[in-house]
């Protein structure tokens, strides 16, 4: 299987800072091929690839934006064919539309067997998101609409509060991507992964929940002889996720059905997310626990985030009603919290964490 990642994003944001970064602490022992296609910018430092074991490929036709049809496609099944790497890195020029390279890919991982487009990112200055939205419109808005995660570069130059802003405006363009917030100096390359590939904190908590439900279900076997036909259906395959950090596929967003729990065959159980740069203190992340028992959100299960502490440290917490634990935490690419339950009052659950 080869894998493509796509990493996208305006010229000097930082694209090769986070590349150099994702060699060194997450791609190692992978065989990896970067296809680099710059427009007027000053090619990549071939050096530190050849040193990692990193074949490079250049497109020196032009910029990918005009030579997708022919040259892209062909590049990229040479690629595949010559060096049969784990991941291929896409850098596309800084100018091109992400959508026209996100499209190029499908229609080569169609014709090549066992090559599939991973995922799409877009590396944006966070110091200029504002500036850049109002002046390169179409090509820049593009990058961040197309984008499946958006990883802020100097996060650290600003306030809490103009870094806030600026996740918002990207939220407003880019309703689902994970955006990475966090300075990536306080990050490692496997943590910015986890935000690439998608590990939402449901489908961790709902995994969770299956293992137990699994030892459970062992433990009481014995007792339950007469209700077997009723765990065909309660597979739990099927989560109806709410929470905006979604599953791998966009476009399969739609298709997960209800199911059922086991605890009440009649209740529906839904999740409900948000990703956000917001400090917490501990005292504010108790309260909001407490208040998770009083029914007044709908019936709560389980819930589980890892926060900024507005002291600089992060925060940590687990529900599960009756009981919660705040402790202080590692850095993740953003702020990060999960409730499920059922009939969650969705509104007031963002009131209550103050989103």
């Amino acid at each position: 299987m080869t894998k493509i990642d796509i990493i996208s994003g305006f010229l000097g944001a930082g694209k090769t800072t986070l590349i150099k970064k994702l060699l060194a602490e997450a791609f190692q022992g992978e065989k990896l091929v970067l296809i680099e296609n710059e427009f007027g910018e000053i090619s990549i430092d071939g050096g530190f690839l050849k040193e990692s074991g990193v074949q490079i490929s250049e497109m020196s036709s032009g910029c990918i934006c005009c030579s997708l049809v022919g040259d892209f496609n062909q590049a990229l099944k040479d690629v595949a064919a010559q060096f049969q790497p784990d991941r291929i890195l896409i850098e596309p020029s800084g100018v091109g539309k992400l959508s026209d390279v996100i499209v190029a890919v499908e229609n080569t991982a169609a014709e090549v067997p066992g090559m599939k487009l991973n995922s799409f990112i877009t590396v944006a200055d966070a110091s200029k998101v504002k500036v850049y939205m109002k002046n390169f419109g179409e090509f820049y808005n593009n990058q961040i609409e197309s984008a499946g995660t958006i990883v802020l570069s100097r996060t650290q130059k600003l306030t809490q509060e103009k870094l806030e802003a600026a996740a918002a405006m990207l939220r407003e363009k880019n309703p689902d991507a994970a955006i990475l917030t966090t300075p990536w100096d306080q990050l490692d390359g496997k943590t910015i992964l986890t935000a690439i590939e998608k590990v939402s904190l449901a489908d961790e908590l709902l995994a969770k929940m299956r293992a137990e439900h699994g030892a459970e279900e062992a433990e009481h076997a014995h007792h339950h002889h007469e209700h077997d036909d009723d765990h065909d259906h309660d597979h739990h395959d099927h989560h109806h996720h709410e929470h905006e950090h979604h599953d791998h596929d966009h476009e399969h967003h739609h298709e997960h059905g209800h199911e059922h729990h086991h605890h009440h065959a009649d209740e529906v159980f839904t999740s409900w997310g948000k990703e956000t740069p917001k400090a917490f203190t501990e005292a504010e992340i108790e309260t909001i626990l407490t208040a998770l028992d009083s029914g007044e959100y709908g019936s709560i299960l389980r819930a589980k985030g890892i926060v900024n502490g507005s002291s600089g440290t992060w925060i940590e917490f687990d529900y599960v009603p009756e009981e919660h634990e705040v402790r202080a935490g590692h850095p993740d690419y953003t702020g990060r919290l999960c409730v499920i339950g059922a009939e969650l009052k969705e509104d007031r659950l963002a009131e209550l964490f103050g989103l």
